[in-house]
């Protein structure tokens, strides 16, 4: 099977490398987002999905706008492929792209359509604190993420996943669905399944907004926030801005999900049912966690803190670093 593959981030990645170890396939050409200039010396990089495509010496087309490219147009029209696989390439595929192959356009999808359609269905699924998602294979149309259902492989989430946790898992099923869904496309194994367009939500691009925590939350949907838009989510310490990369939240069901080593902490803690304070107030510390804040409801741990150009340390280390103290304050973030 001839194919032309379009991605650009390290989550397309695993299935480009499924489709290039597999001698069924013969992967023509990568079409990829333009390289970026990185903070770093400001050199331009390409992306993951091109660094794998010139490791294995194929061709690479990199088009500023694909719809409008001529160039890139002609020569997806003269690769003769059988089908487009698509996989958080970043651009919209116009019909004329979509209707080339004799098979079709195939997306990998991070998420259980119709539900969180759009363009950051693993955040927004942390965010709503959902206890399942999966990879959907379907084939393209001109909408976003409406085209027709072809296989849906499912996992669990668990509480102390985050974004790059569960990114991670996704990409490696979406890779071993997309395969399968090839194979059983190409023998007519597979019927399309039109989505159920009244069950649908929308995933859209996060936004700086989204990031600031707000203490008057309940623990759970700030933890699921912070997992969610990691590592990224603020707060404010002392005056000065403070991301918090890692949490849990204290006397909640999932409390059984967390690690023996964690449940073990837990035990060893005062009782905290009985303390209460206004939000975003420390009261308490966990010795070799980290500190213990107030919320809207319930009381969040937090497990690891950044401060302003410094790397990710633990809570702990915050809490010497800093010279924590009960009855210090969190404020919000922006």
């Amino acid at each position: 099977m001839k194919i032309v593959f379009f991605g650009t981030p390290q989550f397309a990645v695993p299935t480009l490398e499924k489709l290039l170890d597999n001698s069924k396939f013969e992967v023509l050409a990568v079409v990829t987002q333009p390289d970026k200039r990185r903070e770093r010396g400001n050199k331009l990089t390409p992306s993951p999905v091109k660094a794998i495509a010139t490791a294995h010496n194929l061709p690479v087309w990199q088009p500023e706008r694909v719809k409008k490219d001529t160039e890139t147009l002609n020569q997806l029209k003269q690769s003769d492929a059988d089908v487009f696989v698509v996989v958080a390439y970043g651009q919209i595929l116009s019909s004329k792209i979509l209707n080339m192959p004799k098979l079709g356009c195939i997306n990998v999808h991070g998420s259980i359509l119709p539900k969180y359609r759009g363009a950051a269905p693993i955040q927004w699924c942390l965010y709503n604190g959902e206890t399942e998602t999966g990879i959907t294979t379907m084939l393209m149309d001109t909408g976003m993420d409406t085209g027709a259902m072809l296989q849906i492989a499912t996992t669990p989430i668990e509480l102390l996943d985050n974004a790059q946790d569960l990114a991670q898992r996704l990409a490696a099923i979406g890779g071993d669905l997309l395969v399968e869904t090839l194979l059983k496309l190409e023998s007519k194994e597979i019927q399309p399944i039109p989505q159920n367009n009244l069950e649908a939500t929308y995933a859209p691009l996060i936004q700086k907004q989204d990031y600031g925590l707000d203490w008057s939350k309940s623990a759970i949907q700030l933890h699921n926030q912070i997992r969610g838009f990691y590592p990224n989510c603020t707060a404010s310490f002392r005056d000065n801005p403070v991301k918090i990369t890692a949490s849990v939240p204290l006397a909640t069901k999932g409390d059984r999900q967390l690690p023996p080593e964690l449940q073990e902490l837990m035990h060893k803690l005062p009782d905290l049912s009985n303390i209460s304070d206004r939000p975003g107030v420390v009261v308490s510390i966990a010795k070799g966690i980290g500190a213990i804040v107030q919320t809207g409801e319930g009381l969040l741990l937090l497990r690891e803190v950044q401060l302003a150009g410094k790397r990710p340390q633990s809570g702990w280390d915050f809490v010497n670093g800093s010279r924590l103290t009960l009855g210090e304050v969190f404020g919000m973030g922006s």
